[in-house]
Formats: structure tokens, C-alpha cells, sequence
């Protein structure tokens, strides 16, 4: 009922007669917009639809389509493509911009061996379909070292490896987008990383935080938080999706001895202190429940529960943290 009489509120000319809307259709250009307010990012244009993430307040997408009078298709900094409410409450339309898929190709691609072609720069992503040796592929970006944005000769765009085991390159070059902060190092970008989470120590915990503000923080908020303050990276905003995001890197330890400051710690479920009460368990097919971000000398940093105190540090060594652990690795 409530979207019959928004519906009706936009469209004043129904009061006296009937009108035609025509279906909306994909334009050569799409618009650029910024969110307002924190927005659920979701699967497809119904507010039941699965919530890939919450988009927060300030962040720029492109405006792909403008679906109907609720919902516009949207595809966000990562490159991820989905559907955000189309009140003023929460994203801002802005200015007219060639769309990813009229933009000239970052280089081109020849298929040597049969590669996936997925849905995600992830390699749990859906595949699409296989690519073929021998087929020709536009090179829109490089998402990172591991993955390239292509678009293929039917017009489809997804990502493939980098790997010159499966495509061979000419005009390529990374993507501004993936090269946050490009004139620092990795160890600074490091630090900047661990001194923006240090400066929120205390900040209450909250499950289920809102992603719009930084007056509390969940586990993965607060990573999120922290590497977008400190370097402008957009990582997963949920732990599983990070830890995915980490996977899609290659970068994946299984004893924590071998991370380095700032890598990214994953964690499944607490079953109490005693390392015993974690014997036999097969931990990789365990679910992450709890992400950390480790500050090298055995001490993570993260958030877990009120009780704790919110944001702080811990130590690894001969404590459930160390028996919970499942794997670890650079988010850069």
C-alpha cells in the first residue's frame, strides 16, 4: 500500500488520466552517486532480497539503471553490482559518466588454456562459464595481482586470473582504484592500517553495528573501519567476506607464527579456554565467526563483546585465541 502512494505522489498526472510509464531501460550512461546514509546493497530489487553488504555514508557508486520509482542498480568502488533504495534519504544522484561497459578496454587478452570465468574476483565465485584458448577477451581492469575484470566477445563481464598460465596481456595496467595510497609502501600502508584501529581503543562493542558511524563497532566493522581510515581500502564489511577476500589474494596461513603485523586473523566459534576443548576438530570445515588484525609479537587487535571493553588487544600465544584460529593472511 505504501508503494501504491508513493507511486501515486510522483506521478501527479494520474489524478486526471491515465498514463503510460514506460519500462526502464538501461541507458548509455550511467550516473554517478554518492550514499547519504547507510544503505542495504542487495541482490536484486526487492527489500527481502539477500543484503550483500551495507553501503556507508560518503561512499561513490555508479548508477547503472534506474530500475523503477524504489530501486536503482548500482555497481559500487569493487567493482560489485546490485540494488540500493532510490529515496534522496539515502544516495544523492550526481553527474552523468561513461558507464564501465562503454569505457574503453584497460588492454586486451588472448585465452591460452581454459580458465573460469566468475561472477566475483573470488575463487568461490559462480562461474559463468568456462573461456576457451583461443578466444579474445577486453581487459576492463585489474582488480588486483590475482584478477583481472574482463569482458568477453558475448558481451558478458566478470573476472579471471592474472595468471599467464591462462591469458597472455598487451595494454594492461592496474586499475587507479586498486592502488589506494600508491605512493606509500606496503609497510607504511601497514602502519597507517594498525595507528587508524588503535586510535578507536575502547569504542564499545555492538553486534550487528551500523556501518554509518564509528560510535561502536562489531568484529568486522571495526577491521573494515580501520583499513578504510587508514588507507581508503573498501574491504568486505562482514568477516566471512573478508576472509573470502583474503582467500581470493593468495594469501591463506594456517599457523599463525607465520603472519606479519597487519595481516588479517580469522576465527571460528569459542568453545571455552582449554585447548583440549578444540581436539579434533576439522577447522577447515569450520565457519568464521570472529576476525582480528594481528600487530606481529604474538597480540592481535579487535573487538569481541561488551564485557571485554570493546576495542583492545590480546595476546595468541596458549590462549583460546590461538587454539580458534583457522587461517590468516594480507588484505593488501
Amino acid at each position: 500500500m505504501k508503494k501504491q502512494l508513493l507511486a501515486f505522489a510522483l506521478v501527479p498526472s494520474l489524478l486526471f488520466g491515465a498514463v503510460t510509464v514506460p519500462s526502464p531501460t538501461l541507458a548509455s550512461a550511467a550516473t554517478t552517486g554518492e550514499i547519504i546514509n547507510s544503505v542495504s546493497f542487495r541482490q536484486s530489487p526487492d527489500e527481502n532480497a539477500a543484503r550483500i553488504r551495507y553501503l556507508q555514508q560518503g561512499e561513490k557508486v555508479t548508477i547503472v539503471e534506474n530500475v523503477n520509482a524504489y530501486w536503482y542498480k548500482i555497481q559500487d568502488s569493487n567493482g560489485r553490482v546490485g540494488y540500493v533504495s532510490t529515496s534522496a534519504k539515502y544516495i544523492k544522484a550526481g553527474a552523468v559518466v561513461t558507464t564501465p561497459s562503454t569505457t574503453p578496454s584497460a588492454g586486451t587478452g588472448r585465452i591460452v588454456a581454459g580458465v573460469s570465468f566468475r561472477t566475483a574476483p573470488d575463487q568461490n565465485a559462480s562461474r559463468i562459464r568456462y573461456l576457451k584458448a583461443g578466444e579474445t577477451v577486453q581487459i576492463v581492469q585489474k582488480v588486483n595481482a590475482y584478477w583481472y575484470k574482463v569482458k568477453a566477445s558475448d558481451g558478458k563481464v566478470g573476472y579471471i586470473s592474472t595468471s599467464p598460465t591462462y591469458v597472455t596481456t598487451s595494454g594492461v595496467a592496474t586499475s587507479p582504484g586498486t592502488t589506494v595510497n600508491s605512493g606509500s609502501t606496503t609497510s607504511e600502508k601497514i602502519q597507517k592500517v594498525i595507528a587508524a584501529g588503535k586510535k578507536y581503543m575502547g569504542t564499545p562493542y555492538e553486534y550487528g553495528s551500523s556501518r554509518a558511524d564509528t560510535s561502536t563497532f562489531d568484529c568486522s566493522d571495526f577491521i573494515h573501519q580501520a583499513f578504510l581510515d587508514g588507507i581508503g581500502l573498501n574491504l568486505p564489511s562482514d568477516s566471512r567476506g573478508q576472509g573470502t577476500y583474503v582467500k581470493s589474494l593468495g594469501h591463506n596461513v594456517t599457523d599463525w607464527h607465520n603472519l606479519k603485523a597487519g595481516d588479517l586473523m580469522f576465527f571460528m566459534s569459542y568453545k571455552g579456554t582449554a585447548q583440549s576443548n578444540y581436539t579434533g576438530i576439522n577447522k577447515s570445515a569450520q565457519t568464521i565467526t570472529h576476525v582480528a588484525m594481528y600487530l606481529g609479537n604474538g597480540q592481535i587487535l579487535s573487538t569481541y563483546s561488551k564485557e571485554s571493553g570493546g576495542v583492545r588487544i590480546d595476546t595468541v600465544a596458549n590462549t583460546h585465541w590461538e587454539y580458534r584460529f583457522l587461517f590468516g593472511g594480507s588484505a593488501l
